[in-house]
């Protein structure tokens, strides 16, 4: 276990883009070892919570009378009403389901809590290392990861806003990124209410849900505004790949170091 007395001394900026000092982070969350695979299972059991159990009704297509009119006629011998009409079987009309879904399907993916937790501690630390960040699709260009802000940021009340101080901090190849045009999926889902792919942009992690950035940030495409308590791998690692760009405020990292302090203790 790392020795919760080492630090990482990380610049402060304020709304402006301008330098405000520095504050400290733990080292048993920024050089802890990224662990793919497990950050993966935890992203894919917690993604599971979403899926709705499917099922069909037991009788579905077995409401007939029909029945088969045996051997001798030249036909199938699949069940036929009266009047030779093929019922029933899988391959007839009104015909039941050769395989439907069923209720008691197990489609839950279990993950120990110790091992999600340290899922999430990979992912958090994965947000720090500015390779893992670049290696996950941002365009950083120039800025340096941790990206952290004064409690003011908070205030930013205009998307313009918003956007205008990414680019004052060197993310300028990054919002051109999330802005570009969109990729049109391949497949049937582009006919299913799915036809765009929306590129994953950064995450804001403020204190404070009802700050004026939360409405703000809303308006930039792929981007997500959370507060350290509602912080999850899905928000960490979205697709089970570690490594998003991160920005905080001061106050929300604070509460954050405080919340994973348990699990390393």
């Amino acid at each position: 276990m790392m020795s919760l007395q080492q630090e990482m001394k990380v610049r402060v900026l304020k709304a402006d883009g301008e330098e405000d000092g520095e504050t400290s982070i733990p080292s048993f969350i920024t050089q802890l070892e990224v662990e793919d695979y497990l950050v993966r299972r935890a992203f894919l059991a917690q993604q599971s919570r979403r899926l709705q159990p499917q099922g069909r009704d037991p009788m579905a297509g077995k409401r007939t009378t029909a029945e088969s009119w045996g051997v001798g006629y030249g036909i199938a011998r699949v069940p036929r009403t009266e009047r030779g009409v093929a019922r029933f079987a899988p391959m007839a009309v009104k015909g039941r389901l050769a395989h439907p879904p069923r209720v008691e399907k197990k489609i839950r993916k279990e993950i120990n809590k110790k091992e999600y937790r340290k899922a999430f501690l990979s992912a958090l630390s994965a947000t720090f290392n500015k390779d893992a960040v670049e290696k996950r699709g941002h365009r950083v260009g120039e800025a340096k990861i941790p990206i952290v802000f004064t409690e003011d940021v908070e205030k930013l009340s205009k998307t313009r806003e918003v956007v205008e101080l990414l680019e004052k901090i060197g993310l300028s190849q990054e919002v051109e990124r999330i802005y570009g045009r969109p990729r049109i999926r391949s497949g049937k889902s582009k006919w299913r209410g799915r036809r765009l792919r929306r590129r994953v942009g950064p995450l804001i992690v403020v204190s404070n849900m009802r700050a004026s950035i939360v409405k703000a940030a809303s308006g930039i495409p792929g981007v997500d505004v959370k507060t350290p308590d509602r912080v999850s791998v899905m928000d960490l690692a979205p697709g089970g790949h570690p490594g998003r760009l991160t920005i905080w405020s001061l106050p929300a990292l604070n509460k954050m170091v405080e919340r994973v302090r348990k699990y390393v203790a």
